[in-house]
C-alpha cells in the first residue's frame, strides 16, 4: 500500500508543491531567427482546467522570445508529471495525464487529463492539549472540535486543509489563549484507498488575562480621553475582539491620527509562557498590560469643499475644528446651498467613564423650499450613548423661528422642545448591509411653547436577500404631531415628503400641505418604498423601485403620491452610491436623484 504523509512541528507544513519550476528549460539560444508560436488545448473537467491553465509551464511560457520547438518538446514531456502534481492539490492522487504536439507550422499542444476518483477525508483526530479547566468560565473545547471545517467524507484539497488548520488555531488565539500553537499536523494519504487520515495537536499555551491600562503618545489631551472609552477591566480574559472594539472607539473620537491597541506580550517574561507550557497547579494566570499607542491629530483643522445635491442644489462648505478649547472639542461649519444655508458650532465633552457623550452648541438655518422661507436660531444640549448597533440620545433645544409663506404675513415662534431618539441596527454589515434591518424612532415635544405639542416618528429599513446577487429593500416612515392647533409649531418639527431618501420622482420636500402658492409641512406623514436590486458585479448593480407617500394635516388627507423608476448602485469606498431616474406620477416629470449611504 502506497502512502504519503506530511508532518510538522510548531507551524503548518506544506504538503504538496503547488507548481513545477521551469527547470526543464535547458540553456537556449540567445536569439531565435523567427518567433515561435503555439497554442495549448487542455481537456480537463471542472476547475482543473483553470488550475492547469494558470500553472503549467507549457502555458506560461507561450510568447517567450527564447522558445523554440526543442524547448516545447521538453516541456511537453514534463507536462504529465506536472499535471499530476497540480491536480493532487485538488484531491486527485491517481490521475491519468498525457501531452502531445499536433501540427507543424503553428503546433497545438493537447493535454488530456482524467483525474480519477478523488481522495476523501477518512478520519480526523484533533488532540487538544492545555486548556486548563476553569469551573467559573470553561473554554468550550467541544464546540472548538465541532467547528473543524474539513470533516470526514470531504474531498481532501490542500487549500482546504490549510484553511481548516488556520481557522482552528484562529478561534483559540482570538480569545484567552493568544499563545496557542499547532505542535503537530499530519495528513496521511493512501492513494490506493483514496483516503486521507488527518491528525492535529493543538497546544493552548497559558490562559491570559488583561492587566492595567498603559497609554503612550498623549501630549495635548487628558488621559481621560483614552481611559473613559476603555471597557476592558483588569482580570478580563484576553479577547482580540475587545481590543479591536476599543481601538475603533478611540479612532472615532477624532483626537488621533492613528491608534494602536494591543496586549503587551513583551512585558510577560515568565518562562512558562516563552515555552508555551501550561501553568503550574494553583498559579495565577499571567497578566498582559493593555497598551494604547496614539499619535495625536493636529489641534486645529480647516477644510473646504464644493458639491451638488439633487435635494438642495449647489453646495459650498467651510469647516473649522479645534480639538482643545478649554478641554472641549469644537466643530464648526458654514454650509451654503441653493435652497438652504446653515451656520453652526458645537462643543463636545470627552466621553465619560459611563459611556455618555455630552455636547452643546448653537446653529442658524435659513431655508427657502417650495415657497416657504424659514429662519431658525437654536441653542441645544445633547447627550448620546450606546453603540453603533443601538444608539440613544436625548436633546433639548431653545428654538426661535421666523416663518414667511408667499402671500401671507410672517410668523414668529419660540419653543423649548425635547427629543428622545433611538436607532437600532441589526444588519450583517454596517457599511454595505445585505440582510437584516435598521429601525429608528423619536419621541418628543414641547410644553414651553406658544403652541404646546407632542411629536412621534418612526423609520424602518429592511434588507431581504434572495441570493448574493438579488436583494429586496423595504423602507417606510410614519410620523405625527399632536396639538390643539398647527399655528405656533416650529416648521422644523412638521413633516414633508419627497426627495432622494423619501418619495423619489418629486423635488425635495415637495409633498406636503398647500398654503397659498406654497407647500408647507403637515402634522402627519406616511411614506413607503419597495426596491429590487440585482448585482451584476460585486461592486456594481442595478435597481427598480416604487415609492409612495405624502404629508397632511389630517390622517384622512394622507393621499399618497407615487414615483417609480430605475437606478444604478455602486459600492464606493465610503458607502453605497445611488443614482436614480424616477418618474413622478402626479407631476408627470422625470427627476434624477443622487444619494450616498443609507438615510439613518
Amino acid at each position: 500500500m502506497a502512502q504519503l504523509s506530511m508532518t510538522g512541528h510548531r507551524a503548518p507544513a506544506i504538503f504538496i508543491a503547488l507548481a513545477v519550476t521551469a527547470s526543464a528549460m535547458a540553456p537556449v539560444r540567445a536569439h531565435a531567427a523567427d518567433e515561435f508560436h503555439y497554442s495549448v488545448r487542455i481537456n480537463a473537467p471542472g476547475k482543473l482546467d483553470d488550475l492547469l491553465r494558470d500553472n503549467l509551464d507549457v502555458v506560461r511560457f507561450r510568447g517567450n522570445p527564447r522558445m523554440d520547438r526543442e524547448q516545447l518538446q521538453r516541456m511537453v514531456r514534463a507536462a504529465p508529471e506536472q499535471v499530476k502534481t497540480l491536480v493532487a492539490t485538488e484531491g486527485y492522487f491517481s490521475p491519468a495525464a498525457s501531452a502531445r504536439i499536433e501540427g507543424d507550422g503553428q503546433p497545438v499542444v493537447v493535454i488530456d487529463v482524467q483525474p480519477g476518483e478523488p481522495v476523501r477525508v477518512d478520519s480526523v483526530d484533533i488532540v487538544l492539549e492545555g486548556f486548563t479547566p476553569n469551573p467559573q468560565s470553561p473554554f468550550d473545547t467541544a464546540a472548538l472540535t465541532a467547528s473543524w471545517t474539513l470533516p470526514k467524507g470531504d474531498i481532501f484539497r490542500q487549500e482546504d486543509w490549510e484553511k481548516a488548520k488556520r481557522a482552528l488555531l484562529r478561534q483559540v488565539v482570538q480569545t484567552r489563549y493568544p499563545r496557542a500553537v499547532l505542535t503537530e499536523t499530519e495528513a496521511a494519504v493512501d492513494p490506493e484507498r483514496h483516503a486521507a487520515a488527518l491528525r492535529l495537536v493543538l497546544d493552548s499555551g497559558p490562559e491570559l488575562r488583561f492587566g492595567e491600562l498603559r497609554v503612550e503618545g498623549l501630549k495635548r489631551y487628558p488621559p481621560s480621553v483614552v481611559a473613559n472609552l476603555n471597557q476592558i477591566k483588569p482580570g478580563d480574559y484576553y479577547s482580540e475582539a475587545a481590543l479591536q472594539a476599543y481601538q475603533s472607539r478611540l479612532q472615532d473620537t477624532g483626537y488621533f491620527a492613528s491608534v494602536e491597541v494591543s496586549a503587551d506580550m513583551s512585558s510577560v517574561l515568565d518562562e512558562q509562557i516563552e515555552a508555551g507550557k501550561g501553568q503550574p497547579a494553583g498559579a495565577s494566570p499571567p497578566v498582559l498590560p493593555l497598551l494604547v499607542r496614539v499619535v495625536e491629530n493636529k489641534r486645529r483643522n480647516v477644510s473646504a469643499g464644493v458639491g451638488y445635491s439633487t435635494n438642495t442644489g449647489n453646495r459650498a462648505q467651510l469647516n473649522y475644528d479645534d480639538l482643545a478649547v478649554y478641554g472641549l472639542k469644537m466643530k464648526s461649519a458654514l454650509t451654503l446651498e441653493t435652497k438652504k444655508q446653515t451656520a453652526k458650532v458645537d462643543f463636545y465633552f470627552p466621553t465619560t467613564a459611563d459611556g455618555y457623550n455630552d455636547s452643546f452648541g448653537t446653529s442658524y438655518v435659513r431655508s427657502n423650499i417650495e415657497g416657504e422661507e424659514t429662519n431658525t436660531f437654536a441653542i441645544n444640549a445633547r447627550r448620546a450613548w450606546g453603540t453603533p448597533l443601538l444608539e440613544r440620545s436625548i436633546a433639548l433645544e431653545l428654538l426661535t423661528e421666523r416663518r414667511d409663506v408667499a402671500g401671507s404675513r410672517g410668523v414668529r415662534s419660540t419653543s423649548l422642545p425635547v427629543t428622545y431618539a433611538v436607532t437600532r441596527r441589526k444588519v450583517d454589515n454596517l457599511l454595505f448591509p445585505t440582510t437584516g434591518h435598521v429601525l429608528s424612532w423619536q419621541l418628543g415635544g414641547a410644553l414651553l411653547a406658544e403652541e404646546p405639542f407632542a411629536r412621534a416618528s418612526v423609520k424602518g429599513l429592511f434588507y431581504i436577500p434572495f441570493d448574493p446577487k438579488n436583494l429586496v429593500l423595504l423602507r417606510g416612515e410614519a410620523g405625527a404631531v399632536i396639538s390643539k392647533q398647527k399655528d405656533g409649531i416650529p416648521a422644523t418639527y412638521l413633516f414633508r415628503a419627497g426627495g432622494d431618501q423619501s418619495v423619489r420622482g418629486y423635488a425635495y420636500q415637495e409633498l406636503g400641505v398647500g398654503e397659498g402658492t406654497a407647500t408647507v409641512g403637515g402634522r402627519y406623514l406616511a411614506t413607503a418604498s419597495v426596491e429590487y436590486q440585482h448585482w451584476l458585479r460585486p461592486a456594481w448593480g442595478g435597481a427598480v423601485f416604487y415609492d409612495a407617500g405624502n404629508a397632511a394635516d389630517q390622517l384622512s388627507g394622507l393621499h399618497p403620491k407615487s414615483g417609480y423608476g430605475v437606478g444604478v448602485r455602486w459600492k464606493s469606498p465610503v458607502g453605497p452610491l445611488n443614482v436614480d431616474a424616477a418618474y413622478g406620477h402626479s407631476t408627470k416629470k422625470v427627476r434624477l436623484h443622487f444619494s450616498l449611504g443609507i438615510s439613518f
